[in-house]
């Protein structure tokens, strides 16, 4: 029978003389002793060299009492991979010890009482961490139980979650809320979690956005308790905390990053705007017709056209959009909207900041003013936010973008493993 790794003839033998095994199974501490390959697993058994071991309770040197077969699971590949470690009994010659007997324990292979291996279990955090795998179906691969893997994994997760260093150099921060379950709250507790996102830009000006911490609530208190926990040095590091418009958030920069800069998101603004439109246009259908809109109605043809960018719009489109706003005169107020609602827009679409900025500012000091009720109402929502409104533009850009996308991400492992029913269990996974 051939080597399945090296071609070597020998894998059937008592040890293979194949240098190539152990290089390529990559064990550290242990060597090959045999290699068989049939139409189950890979199945590798491997042992430790022969050194004088001493009795971990009086130091003194033991006698070798035999090996125990111990089977475990490792990282799969084409097949699943199962590794038989011969492990070494030894007995305390020292007639006083307590300890009668004890095995070898070699950390780099295995836990003392697992039956994973250390790579596989590094492995396991990886494909749970970045690529939106579940315990169900790592335990599938590795051909073992949900518990045993979570076993494996959740020391290693806490672990993680407990290393501070990776809170060093975060100088944006982004913060938005995340609904972890959709079941009754009195089953399982509160529906909202509060995420943080680092978006530091790196030495390219790129951002790599990476979740910090879940929390649970979405509050003001449940952020200001986070960034107090973090500590003075973290704090003042933080330059640009991007946020959505949500007056809890905003208050505990205010009070925990006095240093930092808040900017609001640029498509929560925009999604304002967007919302201002549609409220007018229903408003104007009931006024117009006296009910929602139907099959026919003229603004409700062009509802999904309003939410578009004018320059995207194609020549039919534009010609449906006139069509609508001319067939009656209460129309012009829907057509007002839109045109208010794509100034906002344009501003974050000027390629030079300074003029989009100009926009912004205008934008704040007219909208307030307008007859049109909605855009009078968003015209106020953007002057009390007018600071954190216009900070987009002195900050390079800075926004909440990131914190969307991992949210989604969140979302999407969320969505894999069919819920969490143990908020701790979900934290430790995605933080």
């Amino acid at each position: 029978m051939l080597h399945p790794t090296s071609g070597c003839a020998d894998a059937r033998s008592a040890a293979c003389p194949c240098a190539r095994c152990d290089l390529l199974l990559g064990l550290d501490g242990v060597h090959v002793e045999h290699v068989d390959r049939r139409d189950g697993p890979l199945v590798v058994t491997v042992s430790t060299p022969a050194v004088p071991t001493g009795c971990p309770s009086c130091g003194v040197v033991a006698t070798g009492r035999g090996r125990r077969r111990r089977l475990l699971h490792d990282v799969p590949g084409a097949t699943r991979v199962r590794i038989v470690w011969r492990q070494r009994i030894w007995r305390c010659g020292e007639d006083g010890c307590v300890t009668k007997t004890f095995v070898e324990q070699v950390p780099a292979l295995v836990a003392r009482r697992g039956s994973i291996t250390k790579r596989a279990v590094d492995w396991a955090v990886g494909q749970l961490r970045r690529e939106h795998a579940t315990i169900h179906g790592l335990a599938r691969q590795l051909g073992t139980s949900w518990k045993t893997v979570w076993r494996a994994v959740e020391p290693e997760l806490v672990k993680l979650a407990a290393d501070e260093s990776r809170f060093e150099n975060v100088t944006t921060l982004g913060v938005d809320e995340h609904i972890w379950h959709h079941v009754d709250p009195r089953e399982r507790g509160p529906k909202e979690l509060t995420g943080m996102v680092d978006l530091s830009r790196d030495e390219h000006g790129k951002t790599r956005a990476r979740l910090l911490d879940l929390v649970p609530g979405r509050s003001g208190k449940a952020y200001a308790t986070w960034l107090a926990e973090r500590g003075e040095a973290f704090r003042r590091n933080v330059k640009v905390a991007a946020l959505d418009p949500f007056a809890g958030y905003k208050t505990a920069i205010d009070d925990k990053l006095e240093d930092a800069t808040a900017v609001l998101d640029a498509f929560h603004v925009v999604k304002l705007g967007t919302a201002a439109v549609d409220e007018v246009r229903r408003r104007v259908q009931q006024d117009t017709l006296g009910h929602r809109g139907r099959t026919g109605d003229p603004l409700y043809g062009i509802q999904t056209i309003l939410r578009a960018g004018a320059e995207n719009l194609t020549d039919k489109q534009r010609a449906r959009l006139d069509t609508a706003i001319a067939a009656n005169e209460a129309h012009i107020e829907v057509f007002v909207a839109w045109q208010c609602a794509q100034q906002l827009r344009s501003a974050y679409h000027q390629k030079d900041l300074a003029e989009g900025r100009r926009i912004a500012e205008k934008v704040v000091d007219t909208f307030h003013t307008c007859p049109i009720p909605e855009i009078a109402r968003l015209g106020r929502t953007l002057r009390r936010w007018r600071d954190a409104f216009l900070a987009y533009f002195t900050t390079a850009r800075a926004n909440n973008g990131g914190t969307e996308a991992v949210n989604g991400i969140i979302e999407l492992h969320r969505r894999l493993a069919r819920g969490f029913r143990n908020r701790d269990n979900y934290r430790l996974c995605e933080s």
